[in-house]
């Protein structure tokens, strides 16, 4: 391994593979550790819009319901498969994220940061939901890998190729904004910023990222920008104490996950095999591992995408989610990895690869015991523990019980609707009671043209709402209760009860 690299043509095939194994370890993990849960919400919707290609969805640009769409074309519709989605997502940023290394440091440093992000919790854990956040992993170490490119070549097409991975990161969630920013910051702020703004990079760039996101802007037009509309609804806020409280959180827990990989890394670094001494990996001097004008690159994008959010979120007023760091930190491993006074013995890409290993091992084993201990004590807090899979069965049995054609609409909230189609052999798109910002997917007039079933939780913060929206829309309908209650290992979960409106085909 240690050989391999630092080789140019086997070190490829070395991260290839390590991306590979990481990607199908991680699957069977998540698949035993969510053995006794539905898919999250995200990646039921990130089904759902894949089931009719369109330049966009309501809340966000299309290109993570293309790519689910193409993936559940290959693969069933199944838990598993949600979970190998993501991880081959991963597995993939992995390996563009050694490809942006190999532009600041070399290969065995390459390697090593690597392996840190794959103890990155969200490279596993937390990468268990695929949705925009994390398609970012592969579009946006893309976008950084095409920026360093062009600032090496400063060529024309050097300048394309960086316009058309920024309209493929854009393409994904308009958050890449921030990272879009760090970079135009990053080619003003470096050394030798004249050299790039005066070539026809830059220029190229911008003037194709315009032409190749002409397609969703007018989409945007059509629909009256309604995902601005969506996000000026949903996360602006006012109260000062909870836009600190936020930001704190967001700081604490992103630290947290990348506190983690780095003490691995050091542990690594630092273990000697004969004695000890303080910081053996650290020493003065020149170093020809680290190309320090290309460091320079990331360690300014990686300052300005973990301060600049926090900070807008004072200024603006924002509700700042944790979630929206998951895409902001895979350059950190390497920022610090590229330091030159860091010294990499051969064996310490080694050692951390064996530390990956044997942690990967020990979740793998232990994961079954866990999802048991979980069912055993109760522990069945959230959506994804109801069961609305079972739910989404019992429809589509009571909807053909009535009707010979095929369940097209189900109007039920994002938390309710979104796992109904995806469970349901019919797949029937989601509709949200009184939502402004459709995904376009479906409509209320083509729901009272072919029928659709309502869905209230009983018990749900949103159900006087709800109930409000059916009254109004399907009082003609038949009404019933149906309980879900969820059974693994022998154990019974908790009981929920839906109220559910069946309205038939226009005549």
């Amino acid at each position: 391994m240690a050989a391999s690299a630092s080789d140019p043509k086997a070190s490829l095939w070395l991260v290839i593979g390590f991306a590979a194994v990481h990607a199908a370890l991680w699957t069977l993990v998540l698949a035993n550790l969510k053995a006794a849960q539905d898919v999250h919400m995200d990646v039921a919707e990130a089904f759902a819009w894949g089931q009719k290609f369109q330049f966009g969805y309501g809340k966000h640009p299309p290109l993570a319901g293309w790519v689910a769409g193409l993936w559940f074309k290959l693969f069933p519709v199944a838990d598993w498969s949600t979970y190998a989605l993501a991880m081959t997502t991963l597995g993939c940023g992995l390996v563009f994220c050694w490809l942006v290394a190999l532009r600041v440091v070399d290969r065995r440093r390459a390697f090593f940061t690597v392996v840190m992000l794959a103890l990155y919790p969200i490279f596993n854990f937390k990468g268990f939901k695929y949705n925009p956040d994390l398609l970012q992993l592969v579009t946006l170490p893309l976008l950084v890998l095409a920026y360093l490119d062009a600032f090496d070549k400063r060529s024309a097409r050097s300048g394309l190729w960086l316009g058309l991975a920024a309209a493929a990161a854009l393409m994904t969630k308009y958050w890449v904004l921030t990272m879009i920013g760090a970079i135009g910051l990053a080619a003003l702020l470096h050394p030798a910023r004249m050299l790039f703004l005066r070539s026809p990079a830059p220029w190229v760039a911008i003037a194709t990222l315009a032409v190749a996101m002409i397609p969703h802007f007018i989409w945007l037009v059509q629909v009256n920008f309604v995902p601005f509309a969506y996000a000026g609804d949903t996360y602006s806020i006012t109260n000062r104490a909870t836009i600190n409280e936020l930001v704190l959180g967001y700081l604490g827990h992103n630290l947290a996950l990348l506190a983690l990989p780095a003490a691995l890394a050091a542990l690594a670094l630092a273990w000697p095999a004969r004695g000890w001494r303080p910081f053996p990996f650290w020493s003065r001097g020149p170093n020809a591992g680290v190309r320090f004008s290309q460091a320079i690159n990331v360690w300014i994008i990686q300052a300005v995408v973990a301060i600049g959010p926090p900070v807008g979120a004072v200024i603006f007023e924002i509700y700042l989610k944790t979630d929206w760091g998951i895409s902001l930190f895979f350059l950190t491993p390497l920022a610090l990895i590229a330091l030159p006074q860091l010294r990499m013995p051969r064996i310490a890409p080694v050692r951390i690869a064996t530390i990956w290993l044997v942690a990967t091992l020990l979740v793998l084993a232990v994961s079954p015991q866990i999802v048991a201990y979980d069912a055993r004590e109760g522990r069945q807090e959230g959506t994804t523990w109801r069961a609305r899979s079972e739910l989404a069965r019992q429809l589509s049995e009571v909807w053909h019980m009535r009707s010979p054609s095929r369940w097209a609409v189900v109007v039920a909230y994002n938390d309710i609707g979104e796992p109904i189609t995806f469970y349901s052999p019919d797949h029937p798109a989601s509709l949200v009671p009184g939502e402004l910002w459709s995904s376009g997917l479906t409509s209320f007039d083509e729901a009272r043209k072919l029928g659709f079933i309502g869905v209230c939780e009983v018990g749900d913060w949103k159900l006087e709402k709800c109930e409000a929206w059916m009254k109004d829309n399907a009082a003609g309908g038949e009404r019933m209760v149906i309980t879900t209650r969820r059974f693994f290992l022998g154990k019974a979960g908790d009981a929920t009860a839906w109220n559910v409106f069946i309205v038939p085909p226009a005549k």
